[in-house]
């Protein structure tokens, strides 16, 4: 029943069809760091959809977006080694940032939301940077 669900989600938005498709195919065969790449951009890029469909009075699409932040928070916490040295520190940013996704469920702040995604987006500059040299 929930796969009939979204195959007309699919049929009904062809851009979520598109989006599905490259997400998964970027995740088949990704290894941990493209993964938490993956989630990085994820987070941004749905986190800057939520804001545009608010500020364009698109309630469906925002909490679309706002559940896809959601999603990637959580594959983010996941994924985290509890053990590695920075690893408390990653599992404390990651529910600050997801207690304040799901705040904006209830009551949208634009303002918090965007600084949420800045930070995220230097984290990313940041790991992708520090992966190049």
């Amino acid at each position: 029943m929930e796969q009939q669900g979204q195959l007309m989600l699919l049929r009904r938005d062809p851009s979520e069809a598109y989006r599905r498709v490259d997400f998964d195919a970027r995740v088949n065969g990704a290894d941990s760091r493209q993964l938490v790449d993956l989630c990085l951009e994820q987070l941004a890029g749905s986190i800057g959809r939520a804001i545009y469909a608010d500020a364009q009075g698109d309630s469906a699409a925002k909490s679309a977006a706002l559940t896809r932040a959601v999603s990637a928070l959580t594959a983010l916490q996941l994924g985290v080694d509890a053990t590695h040295p920075a690893g408390e520190a990653l599992l404390t940013l990651y529910r600050s940032a997801k207690t304040s996704v799901l705040d904006c469920v209830v009551r949208f702040d634009a303002a918090r939301l965007s600084t949420i995604r800045q930070d995220f987006i230097e984290i990313r500059q940041a790991m992708v940077s520090g992966s190049v040299g």
